[in-house]
C-alpha cells in the first residue's frame, strides 16, 4: 500500500489515525509539528501527508507553503486535518498549496475511504 506521513500534535489523535491506516495497510510516519513534517518528508517522500493546521513550531500552513517550494517534496499531496471548518480556513489551506482539506472529527472508515480516493487521484495506488 502507501507510505503516508501523519503530522499531528495532538498524542491521541496522531495514534488513532496511524492505527486506522496501518489497519488498512498503508506505512505510517506519525511526526508531532510541522517543522517535523517538513524535514521528515524530505527523507521519507510519503505519497501522501495528512497535516493539522494548528500544531507548534510550525503551523501546517507554513509546512505545507515550505514543501510546495521544495523541488523534493512539491509533488507530494497534502491534505488538511482540521477541526475549522470556516471557508476561509479551506480556502487558506487550499492556497498554502494543500490538495484537500478533510474536517475532524472523521469516522474511521471514512477517513480510510478518504485516503484511497486520494491516492488512487494522486499516485494510481
Amino acid at each position: 500500500m502507501a507510505k503516508i506521513l501523519i503530522a499531528e500534535d495532538e498524542p491521541d489523535i496522531r495514534d488513532l489515525i496511524a492505527f486506522t491506516l496501518r489497519f488498512a495497510g498503508h506505512t505510517v510516519v506519525p511526526v508531532a509539528n510541522g517543522a517535523e513534517a517538513l524535514e521528515t518528508a524530505r527523507v521519507v517522500q510519503p505519497d501522501l501527508i495528512l497535516m493539522d493546521v494548528r500544531m507548534p513550531r510550525m503551523t501546517g500552513y507554513e509546512a505545507c507553503q515550505a514543501m510546495k517550494a521544495d523541488p523534493t517534496t512539491a509533488d507530494i499531496p497534502v491534505v488538511f486535518l482540521s477541526a475549522k471548518g470556516q471557508e476561509t480556513e479551506i480556502r487558506t489551506g487550499l492556497d498554502a498549496g494543500a490538495s484537500d482539506y478533510l474536517l475532524k472529527p472523521f469516522a474511521p472508515m471514512e477517513l480510510v475511504e478518504k485516503v484511497a480516493q486520494l491516492l488512487e487521484k494522486f499516485s494510481g495506488k
